[in-house]
């Protein structure tokens, strides 16, 4: 009996083993085929480049004389019927598309180590150079899906950053530090925050808002952005004999710094400041680990007044207000809103100074009632 146990133990012992290993010979094939996968991906893309590279320096030209047009028609027919459906010319148009657009080859070698051709394909019909270039970083950098970066072109992400409301000269700037692998508040948050998966309607408190919030915490997430963590709610500060309660407290991985979140029901109001300064003084002292930077705030209103912000210098004081809309307007509404607020933002934005000590935006008929 006991010889019995004993092989029935050794039995079962090799069972696990099996088993234990069979799972991790599963793993090392799947890490496999995926390596492999995105190694196929990302030729692929870069020889759609280079396609579309040689055949608009070389055929085309600047141009676009009729007969260049003609010669792409009938390569293309030649390519599909060597290659494939992925070598028509409406593929093969799009390709040159994707030279014109994306002109500097070692951006596209760094860009498709994480987009894939159908990642390009949702980003080439973005109208602006900069919009295109912040949606090809931040999927590179956040590892968006095709259906995520499809769901943020959509949502007017780029419109609703900070880092659109500044000059081309700054966005340009700052792309190029996120490219380098550093992410600025400008890119991380945004105005206003579409909350209309929460479910409100009509009146509501902002207790109903902070647990419809904690009920949607993953979409709540992604309306933030990639890189936030949830940390506490109703986080409680002792300040010599008062004890204040903030709303959310959130961890961002690539600032490396705390984010504290205040909801108010009513619009902006200047005294909102003085509260959430506390906040932060009190997470600077007690809640900073070594090596973050110092903590960051976020009032999150029913609505506000851009010039009452602006006046108030909020950048300063790592403090940021934006509005939170729970029923959506019609999209339409919402574009021409968003890019009204970048056209302000940007007329107030500090210009270059020319040679004569004047903003480079003055005329001539400016300078003579100077003078």
């Amino acid at each position: 009996m006991a010889k019995k146990v004993a092989v029935i133990g050794t039995e079962s012992s090799a069972v696990v083993d099996a088993t234990g290993l069979l799972v991790e010979l599963r793993e090392l094939i799947h890490s496999a085929r995926q390596r492999v996968a995105t190694a196929a991906n990302a030729e692929q893309t870069l020889l759609y480049w280079r396609l579309g590279k040689r055949l608009r320096t070389e055929v085309l030209g600047d141009n676009r004389a009729v007969y260049g047009e003609q010669i792409v028609a009938t390569v293309s027919r030649q390519l599909e019927t060597e290659f494939g459906k992925g070598f028509g010319e409406k593929s093969v148009r799009r390709m040159i598309q994707f030279a014109e657009l994306f002109q500097d080859e070692q951006i596209i070698v760094s860009l498709i180590k994480q987009l894939s051709w159908s990642h390009f394909i949702e980003i080439l019909p973005i109208k602006q150079p900069l919009a295109r270039e912040f949606y090809a970083e931040m999927c590179r950098v956040e590892r968006w899906s095709v259906r995520t970066l499809r769901q943020k072109i959509a949502g007017m992400l780029y419109e609703r950053t900070a880092l659109s409301k500044n000059t081309e000269e700054v966005i340009t700037a700052e792309l190029t530090t996120l490219r380098d692998g550093q992410m600025t508040p400008d890119m991380v948050f945004r105005d206003p925050y579409l909350l209309d998966f929460l479910g409100l309607q009509d009146s509501f408190s902002e207790k109903d808002l902070e647990n419809a919030i904690l009920r949607e915490m993953e979409r709540f997430l992604l309306e933030l952005g990639s890189g936030f963590s949830f940390v506490a709610r109703q986080k409680r500060m002792s300040v010599g004999k008062d004890d204040f309660y903030l709303d959310l407290l959130f961890y961002h991985r690539y600032l490396r710094r705390l984010v504290a979140i205040e909801l108010k029901l009513e619009s902006f109001q200047p005294a909102h400041i003085g509260q959430m300064e506390l906040y932060l003084r009190w997470l600077d002292k007690h809640e900073r680990a070594t090596g973050e930077e110092s903590p960051i705030g976020l009032i999150l209103c029913a609505g506000s007044d851009a010039e009452q912000v602006e006046l108030l210098q909020l950048n300063e004081k790592s403090i940021r207000v934006a509005e939170y809309l729970t029923e959506l307007p019609p999209v339409e509404l919402l574009r021409s809103r968003l890019h009204l607020a970048i056209e302000l933002a940007r007329e107030q934005a500090p210009r270059k100074v020319d040679d004569t000590g004047l903003p480079g935006n003055y005329t001539e008929s400016k300078l003579e009632r100077k003078k």
